[in-house]
């Protein structure tokens, strides 16, 4: 029994120790922002999509296709304008000339057929185009005509917004903001970790660090597999379920959070225990998921707003009062 536990002990030290080395390696081209990249590494391992909100330049497509290399990973970019149709995204039938010299319908595959897919601007493109993206979030896989398409495993989806009081924007529509598992926002860096953005960036015409490929796509999806695996006590399970619950009757709150958010509330738990190498999810890893979570998935009423509460001041107070 006790071989058993120190082999257990092992497994979580290893998985551990490769997320942190992706975190390294990420560090050779990203400076700063520790915070964000753990957030989004946490919904990887989960199988998570994530939304992050940030003003433009601030590095966003340098992070993802970093992460990807770093990763093993395929990786698309998709610029969303507002003339962008879903079958720009998901791929169109055309008609090919086969060896025989008949002609046939053969499906075109679009940027969406990658493993790690960056959709700049998502709220730049009309909501019809922002609707094609649901079905490849939720169910891995997109649909032409009358055929489905399963998408490659493992399927991981960045979406970047503008702040929604920027002009040619669409706000992102309620069931298409509940199928991310969080909502991340990138800020502007700190003076110091600007000077050493400026230098790096500044020094070369092409930075271009070496990078080790830490992880592959199976050994990927065995770490996906692997978090669900990470104990959670009743009590700590509760507390998840709680927290949502209290968003639906909040007297700041016009609507709460689904019970997605339960799942993704104790999933990205047991991601933050991993990544820290713990075989147990505690009431903190709960706590600190419970902003970049819910943040998206609550609406406040006017006389929040007229307060001057955000969303994050509404469930730092929940975390308080559960």
């Amino acid at each position: 029994m006790k071989l058993k536990s120190q082999d257990e002990a092992t497994k979580y030290e290893k998985a551990s120790e490769k997320l942190q080395e992706v975190m390294n390696e990420t560090g050779k081209v990203m400076v700063g922002q520790e915070e964000i990249i753990e957030n989004v590494l946490i919904s990887i391992i989960c199988d998570g999509n994530v939304l992050l909100e940030s003003n433009p330049g601030l590095g966003k497509t340098k992070m993802v296709s970093t992460l990807s290399e770093v990763l093993g990973l395929s990786f698309s970019r998709i610029q969303n304008t507002p003339d962008l149709m879903p079958s720009d995204i998901t791929g169109t039938d055309i008609i090919n000339e086969n060896e025989k010299g008949e002609k046939e319908f053969v499906f075109q595959k679009g940027p969406i057929f990658a493993n790690m897919i960056l959709a700049d601007e998502i709220n730049r493109a009309t909501p019809k185009t922002q609707s094609a993206l649901l079905e490849a979030m939720q169910e891995k896989q997109v649909t032409s005509g009358n055929k489905s398409y399963e998408l490659e495993k493992p399927f991981f989806l960045i979406a970047t917004q503008n702040p929604i009081d920027q002009e040619g924007t669409y706000p992102l529509p309620e069931a298409q903001k509940d199928r991310f598992m969080m909502k991340l926002s990138l800020d502007y860096p700190e003076e110091q970790n600007e000077e050493k953005i400026v230098k790096r960036f500044s020094s070369e015409l092409d930075y271009d660090p070496k990078l080790e490929q830490v992880l592959s796509q199976p050994s990927l999806i065995k770490l996906q597999e692997f978090v669900r695996q990470v104990p959670i006590a009743d009590d700590i399970r509760e507390r998840a379920v709680a927290l949502v619950s209290a968003t639906r009757a909040h007297e700041d709150l016009n609507y709460g959070a689904s019970p997605r958010a339960s799942i993704n509330l104790v999933l990205g738990g047991k991601g933050k225990a991993l990544l820290e190498g713990r075989s147990y999810v505690s009431a903190e890893d709960i706590n600190s998921m419970a902003k970049p979570v819910l943040r998206h998935r609550v609406g406040l009423n006017f006389k929040a707003e007229k307060e001057g509460k955000n969303a994050d001041d509404v469930i730092e107070e929940i975390i308080e009062e559960v």
